[in-house]
């Protein structure tokens, strides 16, 4: 089938929010996920965004939904597609950033997403997008190997080409350049799918989707209880800085909401609820926090 599907694909999504909130809310003794629907003011649609805030494991995070129906695909869509330039677009995703609490639980990222962009008289041009992410703050390789080892097993079903492929696009895509280092520890990261037509693409969608929380939930469930002191949550804090970097500066995703005339609130959830700026500070040498930098903020192998 090479017609995209487009009411399966937002089933699928809204199902996968739904068991992505659920999921993360089993951590969390006692915050919540609180709802927003919301209306898309430059078009058709809207979506639901989820929220939990000041949480004991999760101190903020957002898990979004949104389909929405626009006239003309914003400059950051078309910068690599210049033949897509005036289409009219339907775009449907889930995106999520969990920022936790203890500094020792790293956030994570994650994003689904199908492009449609239509033009009159002709076929509508397709694509999935995606992937998963993590931004430890405090070095444990073993969290790294297992979080890489389910990212490949995500991929393995459709060829054992995919997952280096994908791993490297992550580690080029979630880099700061003006930092010179890796947001974290990298992941997938895929764009412009639609080889093999859309049953395979959307399958592989699925998979990426539902590998996430597979990743994730052991290693908050196994560094949620290590305790930690001021420096640790420093540290944290300084190193949201790098996140918001990346999110404000070169963050695909976020400049196409904004130029789309998305809803801002939604977009800027990715957003940690407090973050610190340092002028030039460096790490202890021998430090765990300079381990970070020597070890993990580099792209390599970690399986």
């Amino acid at each position: 089938m090479s017609t995209p599907d487009i009411e399966a694909v937002k089933a699928y999504l809204m199902d996968l929010q739904d068991r992505i909130c659920q999921g993360l809310e089993g951590e969390e003794p006692s915050a919540r996920f609180q709802e927003d629907n919301w209306a898309y003011d430059n078009g058709v649609g809207g979506g639901r965004t989820r929220v939990l805030a000041g949480g004991q494991v999760f101190e903020q995070g957002g898990v979004n939904f949104s389909h929405v129906v626009g006239k003309t695909l914003p400059p950051s869509a078309t910068a690599h597609r210049a033949d897509l330039a005036g289409r009219s677009f339907q775009a449907l995703g889930v995106s999520l950033v969990i920022h936790p609490r203890n500094p020792y639980v790293p956030t994570s990222h994650a994003n689904v997403r199908l492009f449609v962009a239509e033009k009159e008289n002709e076929p509508p041009v397709w694509w999935f997008g995606g992937g998963f992410d993590l931004t430890p703050y405090y070095p444990f390789e073993e969290d790294a190997s297992a979080w890489h080892r389910s990212a490949r097993d995500a991929c393995l079903p459709f060829g054992e080409h995919v997952y280096p492929a994908y791993k490297k696009w992550c580690d080029e895509y979630f880099f700061l350049k003006h930092r010179n280092e890796t947001r974290g520890v990298g992941g997938l990261f895929f764009d412009d799918l639609n080889e093999g037509g859309f049953d395979r693409c959307f399958a592989f969608l699925r998979s990426v989707g539902d590998h996430y929380l597979k990743a994730y939930l052991p290693i908050v469930q196994k560094r949620k209880e290590i305790p930690y002191g001021e420096r640790e949550r420093e540290f944290q804090l300084y190193r949201r800085g790098r996140y918001v970097e990346f999110n404000l500066v070169f963050d695909r995703g976020t400049l196409f909401g904004l130029q789309s005339g998305g809803r801002t609130e939604s977009i800027l959830m990715s957003l940690p609820p407090v973050a610190h700026w340092r002028y030039n500070w460096k790490p202890e040498p021998g430090s765990a926090e300079e381990r970070l930098y020597t070890d993990f903020l580099k792209p390599r192998d970690w399986l």
